[in-house]
């Protein structure tokens, strides 16, 4: 079996390195998803029933791309070290897939970016008319969490004896929400340019095992 040499041997060990370093991405990309899943805030804000659900489903698609990205790296770590175009080829059709699918949602993430924050804000105002005990648990949790009290139109009668500085819920949610929103994107963004790095360096391995192996 015909081995790769020269400036080969090197892209070799540069693709071993980048799929350690995508592993690595792999398990930060994990550890995000599960914190904004499981972080106290976020689960006293949209844990409780009929809260929105579509901040989570992006959460969700987080944590399978972390641990995909981290199936992956494994995989081409194996390609590289053993020159096989069956496990470099694989490598690089996973990563086209999950690029493919990171676009997708990220398409999809931006484009409803604006309608998941409004339905979390109509959320905390339905469950501010009504006034039940489970749900004087929820608007009391969002004004402990977000530091806020009522909406634009019902601050001053809702809270009438807040301090004058304190924000109104729906501006305060759509600042909480837009923070963990953009950090769910630029991980994203991130894993997609390793992504394109990591399919160039397979592709030029693969093809020149292939031609060490024609020229033998």
């Amino acid at each position: 079996m015909g081995k790769v040499e020269g400036g080969m041997k090197c892209v070799k060990y540069l693709l071993f390195i980048f799929n350690f370093i995508f592993w690595l991405m792999g398990s930060l990309v994990l550890a995000v998803g599960l914190w904004l899943r499981l972080e106290q805030d976020t689960v006293a804000l949209l844990g409780s029933d009929g809260a929105p659900e579509n901040f989570f489903i992006g959460v969700y698609i987080l944590i399978v791309a972390g641990g995909l990205v981290m199936l992956v790296g494994f995989f081409g770590c194996c390609g590289a070290v053993r020159e096989s175009q069956c496990l470099l080829g694989s490598f690089f059709a996973c990563l086209l897939i999950i690029f493919g699918a990171e676009v997708a949602a990220g398409v999809f993430g931006f484009l409803n970016k604006d309608k998941i924050i409004q339905d979390i804000q109509t959320f905390y105002k339905e469950s501010a008319k009504d006034t039940t005990s489970n749900n004087t648990v929820i608007v009391s949790s969002y004004h402990r969490v977000l530091n806020c009290c009522g909406t634009t139109s019902t601050q001053l009668t809702q809270c009438p004896n807040i301090p004058p500085d304190t924000m109104d819920c729906e501006s305060a949610i759509e600042e909480f929400f837009n923070s963990k929103l953009f950090i769910i994107g630029y991980v994203g963004i991130g894993i997609a340019g390793v992504m394109i790095i990591g399919m160039i360096f397979s592709m030029v391995l693969c093809c020149a095992i292939r031609n060490s192996r024609e020229v033998i």
